[in-house]
């Protein structure tokens, strides 16, 4: 072959990036001195990378260039598809002026073989440095987010650290609590549960920030955590279609509970939403979107005092029945209904009937009466926080969140 290629390589650079920049939709959009530095530069690597190979010679520092390259473009957000559109238009180019500049006996007997050569060699290099670049971008973002948001949880400065992360600190948020159950294949004996969980988290960060444009931000684990949504960006409709859409992508039923509240405040409304969310699974509510006015009252009762002493004693004479204890923990739980407090114990309504009038002759608290329910709705309420030593209600919370989402993935 000829030198004639590689003395026109920068005058073939300067070609193809006019190419590019009339004919390629793309690259037509990029910035000018993107295309005009950058990629021309990228260009001319790419037809002296397609010489090497087309005269036997090794590429690696070049295919280094590339790889150098790609990872500038990934940190400047230019997106992967016009990086691969433009490289193998470009080599689609080059290939064809460097082999018409070539002498005909000196051509490769199997262009199409040697083109889809050069291709292998440079596609795998340019897409892993890019994505390496962008995978250390988005932890490095995930990283700054984790720092403020514990910041704002502990009550700490943040101004600083919003500039330096470029993250804007709205004037007001929703403080959620969320609690995310196990997916029912973490226990399956054939699976790797750890895995399973990741990817529940996975499914549920990327519906999160798919839905907010990652402007909500989060300190979650694979059990729960803490999220802060905007206050000017969801009503109260929204929200609860947020933790709807959120318990659909990472396939269990969040159970969450939530708070509005100015930003300098959130670290105490955090305390209060996370206890709002022990009372809900102590109480083994059935999953959704709780708002602090939904359980007041029950929040009230977990309060330390006297009050909370003596409640608790009253559910004392059905220490010797646990089944009627724990028919009254479903019946609360399911909202007072028979049929589904039957179903859950796997019993006939008539049982849950005979158990209730029970419960009533035992404690002197009728359930068939509005004053008795609500004394014994108070009195297993306080139970729980009585017994706080052992787990939750039903063991339904045995993975309850911290504030802190421990073990972020």
């Amino acid at each position: 072959m000829n030198a004639r290629p590689r003395h026109d390589v920068r005058g073939l650079s300067r070609q193809l990036v006019g190419h590019f920049a009339e004919h390629v939709a793309p690259c037509s959009t990029l910035p000018g001195d993107a295309l005009h530095g950058d990629i021309t530069a990228v260009t001319r690597v790419c037809l002296e990378l397609t010489v090497d190979i087309l005269e036997g010679r090794e590429p690696d520092e070049k295919v280094g260039r590339l790889q150098r390259a790609a990872a500038n473009w990934a940190r400047e957000g230019i997106p992967i598809d016009t990086v691969h559109h433009a490289v193998h238009e470009g080599f689609r180019l080059a290939f064809d002026l460097l082999l018409t500049q070539t002498d005909p006996k000196q051509r490769p007997e199997n262009p199409a073989q040697l083109l889809l050569r050069i291709l292998d060699t440079i596609t795998p290099a340019v897409a892993l440095a890019y994505v390496r670049e962008h995978q250390a971008a988005v932890t490095e973002h995930h990283t700054a987010v984790h720092t403020l948001v514990s910041a704002l949880l502990a009550g700490h400065p943040t101004s600083t650290m919003a500039r330096a992360s470029g993250i804007e600190i709205e004037p007001a948020y929703v403080v959620v609590a969320m609690s995310i159950p196990p997916h029912p294949d973490e226990s399956h004996p054939n699976v790797d549960g750890k895995v399973v969980a990741r990817r529940k988290l996975r499914r549920l960060q990327t519906a999160l920030a798919n839905r907010s444009g990652g402007r909500v931000l989060s300190l979650l684990s694979v059990d729960g955590g803490t999220i802060l949504v905007p206050e000017a960006m969801f009503g109260e409709p929204e929200l609860d279609e947020l933790i709807a859409e959120l318990s659909e992508a990472a396939q269990v039923g969040l159970t969450a509970t939530a708070l509005a509240t100015p930003t300098e405040q959130i670290s105490a409304a955090a305390d209060r939403v996370h206890e709002l969310l022990d009372t809900v699974l102590r109480l083994a509510s059935p999953p959704g979107l709780y708002r602090f006015a939904d359980l007041a009252m029950e929040y009230q009762l977990t309060r330390p005092g006297p009050g909370l002493d003596r409640l608790g004693t009253l559910l004392d004479p059905l220490d010797d029945h646990p089944d009627l204890l724990e028919t009254l923990r479903r019946h609360m739980a399911t909202g007072l209904s028979r049929r589904r407090t039957a179903r859950q114990l796997q019993v006939h309504t008539n049982t849950v009937d005979y158990r209730l009038k029970r419960i009533g002759q035992l404690t002197g608290l009728d359930p068939s009466q509005p004053s008795g329910l609500w004394y014994l709705r108070a009195a297993l309420v306080a139970r729980t926080y009585r017994d706080a030593e052992g787990p939750p209600v039903a063991e339904v919370a045995d993975h309850s969140p911290g504030r802190y989402g421990q073990n972020v993935c």
